[in-house]
């Protein structure tokens, strides 16, 4: 993903991408892969801060972050969400995900189920997407972060949707 995200932005890295984060593999990915083009000298400079999203009912990650810990602890009884996804009470990377947050000043959150429904809604309307929940849940958390002002005007974002909303029609009720 990171390779085809360079590619596409013609080698030019974004500022902010935002990835739903359960197990946290395509996070650490994306990351490992511009560290890579930067060794290689296919770019320059890596500016992207990686964001993880996870939902309030599962969000080891989002702890861990808050806390400052280098490991996210084992979320004890997560609740059922449409995010399948986003239900892993302990990513087998915590490390990593971590350690990706820490290198790229980034940031962690957490997004509802109300905020997830809501957002497939207006994608929907407004992009003519049917969102995945967890992509849902990353465009939502940006929404989130603009309102924070940790996402500039300025700043190119990349928000990942990671799956088929297909898939999850009967978690959508």
């Amino acid at each position: 993903m990171g390779y085809e995200i360079a590619e596409q932005l013609g080698w030019k890295l974004p500022d902010v991408i935002i990835y739903p984060t359960g197990g946290g593999t395509g996070l650490i990915g994306i990351w490992k892969a511009f560290n890579e083009m930067k060794e290689m000298g296919w770019v320059t400079e890596v500016p992207t801060r990686m964001v993880a999203v996870q939902t309030v009912g599962c969000n080891p990650v989002v702890r861990a972050f808050q806390s400052g810990q280098d490991h996210c602890e084992l979320y004890q009884n997560p609740d059922e969400t449409m995010a399948n996804g986003l239900r892993v009470p302990k990513a087998f990377g915590d490390r990593l995900i971590m350690k990706t947050l820490n290198e790229s000043n980034g940031y962690a959150l957490d997004v509802t189920e109300s905020e997830m429904m809501s957002a497939i809604h207006e994608f929907g309307r407004q992009e003519g997407i049917f969102l995945s929940p967890e992509g849902a849940a990353v465009y939502h958390g940006m929404k989130k972060l603009i309102d924070l002002q940790y996402i500039k005007p300025t700043d190119t974002v990349v928000i990942i949707n990671t799956g088929s909303p297909y898939k999850y029609v009967d978690n959508m009720h």
